[in-house]
């Protein structure tokens, strides 16, 4: 299994089955789940680091934390199969729902900027659209998410 990366919101003790038995498509029910981002293979958690850093960066914020900052271990077993799942904070959820449909496209400017420095050119200027469309998607999914019991970040490397 390769590397994946998912933001779930809803229940906890469902989104853990959901990833213990890999119940990927389920993840798409809106009535147990309010919320899901497939983040997909090639990324790593400091992406996420890095979209907080831009967010800062164009909205003059503190907010918000890096992403990484702003998970933390479950109560009870957080390693599921290969999979670890770990809590996202509420703060960083409210902060990254809070950008602007206006600002979306300098934060994902920013983001790839600050992708290019930490890993050298990623793909020529005109590649860059899926980088743009994942910012938004994760605005999207942070608004979506804001109501929902819990919400997790599902990740293997």
């Amino acid at each position: 299994m390769g590397a994946r990366m998912d933001l779930i919101a809803g229940e906890t003790n469902d989104i853990l089955l959901a990833v213990a038995v890999d119940d990927w498509e389920g993840l798409r029910d809106r009535g147990r789940f309010p919320a899901h981002l497939a983040l997909g293979a090639g990324l790593d958690p400091t992406w996420l680091d890095l979209f907080s850093e831009a967010t800062r960066a164009v909205t003059g914020s503190s907010d918000p934390e890096d992403f990484l900052g702003a998970c933390s271990e479950l109560d009870g077993p957080n390693d599921i199969g290969d999979r670890t799942v770990e809590r996202i904070d509420r703060a960083w959820l409210a902060a990254v729902a809070r950008i602007t449909d206006h600002e979306v496209d300098a934060v994902a400017a920013r983001w790839i900027d600050l992708l290019d420095e930490e890993y050298g050119e990623l793909m020529p200027r005109e590649g860059v659209p899926w980088v743009r469309r994942l910012a938004a998607e994760v605005v999207g999914f942070a608004r979506a998410a804001q109501n929902a019991a819990d919400v997790l970040f599902a990740w293997s490397l």
